[in-house]
């Protein structure tokens, strides 16, 4: 019986690739986001675009409704959808703060909520959740998204036990840098956050820095990251967390091996130029 797959976010970057890799693996693949205008390449291809957005429960609950009306089940979920929200901690307002959890956090936690009945009945299913290596490590400036995806590590790791039980398993996927519009907007909003305020100096370098990895040969390519999902999911025995895409190996090695203070030398090196 063919697969069943709902991929957020998936209106560009690694949700888009994603969405593609699982239907040539041959899976019924629900592409879910805000836009769907920009999704219509997807549909063409064979996708079945849904409108969602993360942060409205009526809309999550609404598509999860009409999916399981549609296609009698769903096997695997990919959460996808997120963003980067840069700035200082002490001029970032709070309403942005608490965006950055409802869509990273909480959007994530629901759709999982309103798939693992189904699931558990059916003692079969998996849940991916599209962390990253900013879920390990830490920039200045980045608190908030840091804090989202440490956050999002944290959760995944307790729902993998809590769901060993049932048959439904839990990865989670570490992408380094990845040639998106993700950057972009984190730049954009890290200037923002920043422009005026004793910060501002300091955000310009962290930005230069983050514009130095976007860029081919630097970070990895969507594709490569949609190519690990995919091998996650197809896995009989998926391993707990994957790195993914360019630079990842080497951030994530370095943290583990190296104490904080060498560790922070290193970040603050990194973006003070």
């Amino acid at each position: 019986m063919q697969q069943v797959a709902l991929v957020t976010g998936a209106s560009s970057g690694i949700g888009a690739a994603t969405v593609r890799a699982l239907l040539g693996a041959g899976f019924t693949v629900y592409a879910a986001a805000r836009r769907v205008e920009r999704m219509q390449d997807l549909k063409d291809e064979g996708a079945r675009v849904v409108t969602m957005d993360v942060t409205s429960d009526e809309s999550m609950t609404d598509g999860i409704r009409r999916i399981l009306a549609d296609a009698g089940q769903i096997d695997v979920l990919v959460n996808n959808a997120g963003y980067g929200s840069y700035g200082a901690l002490e001029t970032v307002p709070l309403d942005e703060a608490r965006r950055q959890f409802e869509v990273n956090v909480f959007g994530l936690a629901r759709l999982t909520q309103l798939v693992l009945p189904r699931m558990r009945e059916r003692r079969a299913g998996t849940i991916v959740n599209i962390s990253s290596i900013g879920g390990k490590f830490y920039e200045p400036l980045g608190s908030w998204y840091h804090a989202a995806k440490f956050a999002v590590e944290g959760l995944s790791d307790s729902l993998r036990i809590e769901l060993k039980p049932f048959g439904v398993r839990v990865v989670l996927i570490e992408p380094g840098p990845v040639l998106s519009e993700w950057s972009m907007i984190a730049r954009e909003s890290l200037l923002e956050n920043s422009r005026g305020t004793a910060y501002e100096d300091n955000a310009r370098k962290v930005a230069k820095v983050m514009a130095n990895f976007d860029r081919p040969g630097r970070a990895g390519t969507p594709e490569v990251v949609a190519r690990t999902i995919l091998k996650a999911v197809q896995a009989r025995n998926p391993a707990a967390r994957y790195p993914a895409g360019g630079g990842a190996w080497p951030i994530l090695t370095a943290r583990k091996f190296l104490p904080d203070r060498a560790f922070d030398a290193i970040v603050r090196t990194m973006y003070s130029h």
